[in-house]
């Protein structure tokens, strides 16, 4: 009898054991599939260096290293630019200033009574990182200066060393959205709420890069340019806003539905990106 009583236990506990194991297996399968548990998120990974932004963060992020592409300035002015937007608004393009500059608008806070424009063309970001840019420019050795002394020269800020702190964070999505560490930038979505509009993807580009070669054939985006990286980088940092379900370049893939990051795929190496927007079927 006790040796009966032994096995009896002994099954039991393996039974209960395997039920657990089932248990945890489903549980971490729901996990995993379910939209409201997944947290979205950018990253910038280069080197030693990351950084994460939120995405909106993040498609402003793009916005603003994308007008640096188009000007043809390095990857350090972008940094510039990117950290001090982080500083002075948070990377969103805010309608509000503080006590120190109440007239303060928009992506780097320019204030219309110093003479950045007016309001409605400082909260065009577009126009934001372009007069941004235009004073730094200005800047003799801008590029080998510390980031808290080129943004301060620009903003004229009361508090100048707060710069420093967005450094790191300003290095990695510029490399990233500049082109010159491809796959470096990531972003971790939901599944898309609504269908895109492939003409607002080419609009946009447009916008940030100037007049291209796009072509659109359904909801598929191709754009031939010698910034294949950084415009394949900018729309995965747009895929939240822009419905983007998918965008391959130079033999790699970015797929919004796997959340793997940039992975082998079957893009083009002739400069050409491919960017995929939602269908309603895909909502």
């Amino acid at each position: 009898m006790p040796q009966r009583r032994t096995v009896r236990l002994t099954l039991t506990g393996f039974l209960v054991l395997a039920l657990a194991a089932v248990g945890i297996y489903t549980v971490v399968g729901f996990l995993q599939r379910s939209e409201t548990l997944v947290q979205e998120r950018c990253t910038a990974v280069v080197g030693g260096l990351s950084a994460e932004l939120a995405t909106d963060q993040t498609h402003n992020a793009a916005l603003i290293t994308a007008v640096a592409v188009r000007r043809g300035l390095p990857p350090r002015a972008a940094t510039i630019a990117l950290a001090t937007a982080m500083q002075e608004s948070k990377l969103r393009n805010i309608d509000y200033g503080d006590q120190v500059g109440p007239d303060s608008r928009g992506l780097f806070q320019q204030r219309p009574s110093q003479g950045w424009g007016t309001e409605a063309q400082i909260m065009d970001p577009y126009y934001a990182a372009n007069a941004f840019y235009d004073i730094l420019v200005t800047i003799p050795d801008y590029e080998n200066l510390q980031i808290t002394e080129a943004a301060q020269q620009v903003q004229r800020s009361a508090y100048p060393e707060a710069y420093a702190q967005h450094e790191d964070m300003g290095r990695a999505f510029a490399s990233g959205l500049t082109g010159q560490a491809p796959a470096a930038v990531d972003c971790t979505l939901r599944s898309p709420e609504a269908a895109g509009d492939p003409a607002l993807v080419v609009g946009s580009i447009d916008a940030g890069y100037g007049s291209g070669t796009a072509t659109v054939t359904g909801n598929v985006v191709e754009v031939r340019t010698p910034a294949a990286w950084s415009v394949a980088q900018w729309a995965v940092g747009s895929a939240k806003e822009l419905g983007i379900t998918s965008v391959s370049v130079d033999g790699q893939i970015w797929e919004r539905e796997t959340r793997n990051g940039w992975q082998e795929g079957t893009g083009s190496t002739d400069g050409t990106v491919t960017i995929t927007v939602a269908t309603a079927e895909d909502t």
